[in-house]
């Protein structure tokens, strides 16, 4: 074997060695790997799609949803009492938390055709979780849990838990109701 097949091969076997160890990310998004499977909260759940929130031009963060099976119908997410979560990864230093909150309010809003009445006292709960100053690299989770709630964590330590199906369909519906934050973002969450 000559030197010059001999270190193709040896680069061949790193290469490959690298690609079986590595953990598999299903896709990459602004600088986000966002991995096929995550064991949130003790569930493992598949990527069913992400996609980039923007407002004028500029990119926010990354919205992803992860669900127990793949799906593209946002109605049968919003209304299935099964576990799921939607992970916002902060791409942009100008998404302050009063601009945050300003969001989730309008958001609320919208997916509940703009009547927040039923839930008002956990749509408050959750924007009082909302501390701190949030900064690029932050990751906020949204998990659902049947019979706990919807638990809020950032960077990985949960900040609270708000309860009840009617507040996850609310919230989840900021992203996948008929009336989203962005169309695009929902289309890729929804993996279209």
């Amino acid at each position: 074997m000559t030197p010059t097949l001999k270190a193709l091969t040896s680069l061949l076997l790193v290469v490959s060695i690298a690609f079986i160890t590595s953990p598999a990310y299903a896709k990459k998004l602004r600088g986000i790997e966002l991995a096929e499977t995550a064991n949130i909260g003790g569930n493992d759940l598949v990527l069913n799609g992400a996609g980039v929130r923007t407002k004028l031009v500029i990119k926010l963060y990354v919205g992803s949803l992860y669900t127990t099976s793949k799906s593209n119908d946002a109605d049968a997410i919003l209304a299935a009492d099964e576990p799921m979560a939607i992970r916002l990864n902060i791409i942009s230093d100008l998404l302050t938390k009063k601009k945050m909150v300003k969001s989730l309010k309008a958001g609320f809003k919208k997916s509940t055709g703009g009547d927040t009445s039923a839930i008002q006292p956990q749509i408050d709960q959750m924007l009082g979780l909302m501390q701190g100053k949030i900064g690029t690299k932050d990751q906020y989770t949204l998990n659902y849990k049947p019979g706990s709630g919807t638990h809020v964590s950032k960077n990985g330590e949960e900040v609270g838990v708000v309860e009840g199906l009617e507040f996850k369909k609310a919230l989840f519906g900021i992203w996948l109701s008929g009336s989203p934050a962005q169309a695009s973002l929902k289309a890729g969450m929804l993996g279209k």
